[in-house]
């Protein structure tokens, strides 16, 4: 059975989403706070529902703390928030969130969500995307590494995403739109800022081999 966590400090809130996902015939873990919810995470459940605004740690700190730790790195983190600006989407995805959900949410919706979540790792770990090279990067998608001239260079995982996209399209005019529903899917509300804030971050580290970016339109 398919467990997920749900942290969130409301307590109706975390009623209502447990009640529906146990009616889907998942089994439910809760937590009410960031320090309970790290501990909850080293049970392994196969996907974490985060609010950001929380005791102890916010929703932030505790994506930041799961992914520096190799036993819940792996963990697909949804966060499900009131805090609907492009500055806190941003920041939630760059930091490795498979997601980004707006409260208030449909419970189908959020259902659907979860579910695309679960099917993309499950797709990930039953086949293994191979090596990609071009020119001078490296990118090794089954251990989430780039290496630049020899030197490996960390990318959160949107950025990662992006770079491994437009390297499997080398040469073929990219648009944002066909970016946004390839890494975030069509169903996910996200705006073209997002995109071009990930693309400024790649280049940065890109450095003098950005060029492959050019093909964005």
């Amino acid at each position: 059975m398919i467990t997920v966590l749900v942290v969130d400090d409301e307590k109706d809130i975390i009623d209502l989403v447990k009640y529906n996902l146990q009616r889907e015939g998942y089994a439910v873990l809760t937590a009410r706070s960031g320090k309970e919810a790290l501990e909850m995470a080293r049970r392994q459940p196969h996907l974490i529902l985060l609010d950001i605004m929380m005791p102890e740690y916010d929703g932030f700190e505790v994506l930041r703390r799961l992914k520096k730790d190799e036993r819940t790195s792996r963990i697909p983190v949804v966060f499900l928030t009131a805090k609907g600006s492009d500055v806190d989407e941003v920041l939630g995805l760059e930091l490795g969130a498979d997601d980004y959900i707006v409260k208030p949410i449909s419970i189908p919706k959020l259902t659907a969500r979860i579910r695309n979540v679960l099917r993309k790792r499950e797709q990930e770990e039953q086949s293994p995307p191979s090596p990609v090279s071009i020119g001078a990067i490296e990118i090794i998608p089954s251990q989430h590494v780039v290496r630049i001239a020899g030197k490996e260079i960390f990318f959160p995982k949107k950025e990662f995403e992006v770079l491994l996209y437009l390297a499997r399209h080398p040469a073929e005019v990219v648009g944002r739109e066909t970016l946004l529903n390839a890494i975030w899917g069509s169903d996910v509300r996200v705006v073209d800022r997002t995109v071009d804030v990930h693309i400024r971050k790649i280049c940065e580290k890109l450095g003098t081999f950005a060029t492959m970016l050019d093909t964005i339109k």
